[in-house]
């Protein structure tokens, strides 16, 4: 008999071996995140912002056109991840952005 541990799966319903468990799945691929107009986007996007938007805890506000280098998916089909210049941690949403 062998001494692994085995540990119980709740998204399969069974007990797999610990070993199976330590390397877990790429982040859900089957999410398809879509920008404003119906847009693919996929990590590194370049997206432009479709309207004025009030950015939460940072006192500022970014205009229409303003464009996001380098998104990042968040497995979220409505919210990506970017960096913008004096904001850390800025979640936007994918409905108001446009593939560039």
């Amino acid at each position: 008999m062998s001494d692994e541990e085995y540990v119980y799966d709740e998204a399969s319903g069974e007990w797999i071996p610990r070993s199976r468990l330590a390397s877990p799945p790429a982040a859900d691929e089957g999410v398809v995140v879509r920008d404003a107009v119906g847009n693919i986007l996929a990590d590194g996007d370049q997206v432009t912002l479709i309207k004025d938007l009030t950015v939460k805890g940072a006192g500022q506000t970014l205009k229409r056109g303003t464009l996001i280098k380098s998104i990042r998916l968040t497995g979220d089909p409505q919210e990506i991840d970017c960096k913008y210049e004096g904001i850390k941690g800025l979640v936007l949403r994918a409905e108001f952005v446009r593939k560039r």
